[in-house]
């Protein structure tokens, strides 16, 4: 074999399980389609790669894949460092009920703990100072306090590393300038947050504690080796290990390669892990053995978006982290349902300092636990197109969630003297959008219920593993990125621990 360990993707659960393996004395290779980004390559203009295109990635290799389906679209990032380049930050904890349904045994929140707290202490997050409130923080408080749930409030946990004593009380706050550069434990130069508003796409002064600054780098000094723009296209066992092929990208053609390993780990997304088994098991027939419950109980943890614009305030979404803070209904207080509400906001891709068109703009975001019943499976194309990743999904058992979800916009916007507008793409279409795909290759105690077990090995195949969220069984109800790494912290160190 090539290697001991090749992983495919480098997301949450690609990085971590490559960092901690390569630390752990593995020979690692890290397979990631999208490219290697950063501050000097970040897309700002219109002409930039934004778009990852799966049709015809060799050509299209961008920011950002908006896979849509016939009642959901998901966004995902396409980058090393996968989904933590374009999320919002939010380092959190599922709580613990999520545990006490639908996992295997093994997986309780006491179990996940330890993993929780390595993920948090290795990403270093932290809260958004005191002296440093979003106009939109304030206005969330406010909401709170004015719905009678002002205990309910909370300051989250972000991936970003701020300094104590900027504010925006002094001269000219934004200017990179104000943003205090520092090397992290990880040996990666990084600045301080000055507020600019673009986490999404890309921070200008590396203020995000994201994966390509901690987890990559730390693997890649143990020796770990990382691919960009190389998609992944089967996998197939061999002489007691696997030869795992994909096309490179990275000279706007599609050119066939492969590499082997005693092990192998698909951290691809939710989509992306999901739809490589499925392409191995049902098209090519290299695992022709993975469980029928593959692609079975997906779920969109309960995203869902509705601005409200107020008349007579500056909410100013395009300042500040994306998302700082919620007003936690995770105990199912209304109307029975789990799910938080939380702020979010727009890049500064669409203002500027001077004239921002949004600024009355308030995102209220919120995520909730769904029915988690979505099912994935590969559709041919009428007239022998080529198979492509479908999804059936029955909104109805979801719809609860939502519902209470837009309720309690509504209530807060009213008391706060909003406007709210729920989507029409909900209240005719009842079509959603979610970046947090969750499921596909479910945790489960046997093939019968799952596709992977507690250890994320895949049923019927020795050294095969999956470590993203495509083996979250349920929804979370709260940002999975910290669940995800803390799933993938385990993975990890039971390879180790059994020598596999």
């Amino acid at each position: 074999m090539t290697f001991d360990v090749i992983v495919i993707g480098s997301g949450f659960g690609g990085a971590i399980t490559g960092c901690r393996l390569a630390e752990a004395g593995y020979k690692v290779l890290i397979l990631e389609r999208g490219r290697r980004w950063d501050k000097t390559n970040y897309p700002r203009k219109a002409e930039d790669k934004w778009i990852w295109n799966n049709e015809c990635p060799e050509k299209e290799n961008g920011w950002l894949e908006l896979h849509t389906f016939s009642s959901i679209a998901v966004a995902q990032g396409a980058a090393v460092g996968g989904g933590s380049l374009i999320y919002a930050n939010i380092s959190c904890e599922a709580t613990k009920e999520v545990f006490d349904d639908g996992w295997p045994k093994e997986i309780t929140y006491a179990e996940l703990k330890p993993y929780y707290d390595t993920v948090a202490k290795f990403m270093n997050v932290q809260q958004v100072p005191d002296n440093q409130w979003t106009a939109r923080m304030k206005l969330m408080k406010d909401g709170a306090d004015k719905i009678g749930h002002g205990d309910r409030f909370k300051k989250l946990e972000l991936a970003v590393s701020f300094d104590p004593n900027w504010s925006y009380n002094q001269d000219d706050p934004h200017n990179v300038a104000k943003s205090k550069p520092f090397v992290n434990a990880q040996g990666v130069k990084q600045g301080t947050c000055v507020h600019l508003g673009n986490c999404d796409i890309g921070c200008e002064v590396d203020a995000r504690n994201t994966l390509d600054r901690n987890y990559i780098p730390a693997a890649e000094k143990k020796g770990a080796e990382v691919r960009p723009l190389t998609l992944v296209t089967n996998i197939e066992p061999v002489n007691g290990g696997y030869r795992v092929s994909f096309d490179r990208l990275d000279t706007g053609q599609r050119v066939p390669g492969n590499e082997t390993a005693r092990i192998v780990i698909v951290a691809a997304s939710s989509l992306g892990s999901t739809e490589l088994l499925l392409r191995c098991r049902d098209l090519s027939g290299a695992l022709p053995n993975i469980s029928a419950f593959l692609g079975h109980d997906w779920s969109s943890n309960g995203d869902f978006l509705t601005p409200a614009f107020y008349p007579h305030l500056n909410p100013l979404p395009s300042t500040g982290p994306t998302i700082a803070c919620a007003i936690d209904f995770l105990d199912r207080s209304e109307s029975g349902q789990s799910f938080w509400i939380e702020i979010d906001a727009f890049g500064h891709m669409l203002s500027d300092d001077d004239d921002e068109p949004f600024h009355n703009v308030m995102p209220w975001f919120a995520q909730g636990v769904d029915a988690a019943n979505g099912i994935l499976s590969l559709h041919h194309e009428f007239l022998a197109g080529k198979p492509s990743l479908a999804m059936m999904w029955d909104i109805g058992k979801s719809r609860d969630v939502i519902e209470t979800i837009i309720a309690t916009h509504l209530k807060r916007s009213a008391a706060t003297g909003g406007h709210p507008v729920v989507p029409p793409t909900w209240t005719v279409l009842k079509y959603l959008v979610t970046p947090h795909p969750l499921g596909g290759c479910c945790m489960g105690d046997t093939a019968l219920n799952g596709v992977v077990n507690h250890a994320g090995e895949v049923f019927g195949y020795k050294n095969l593993y999956v470590a993203d969220a495509a083996i979250i069984p349920e929804a979370l109800g709260v940002n999975p990125s910290r669940t995800i790494g803390a799933l993938a912290e385990r993975v990890a160190k039971l390879i180790a621990t059994e020598g596999r």
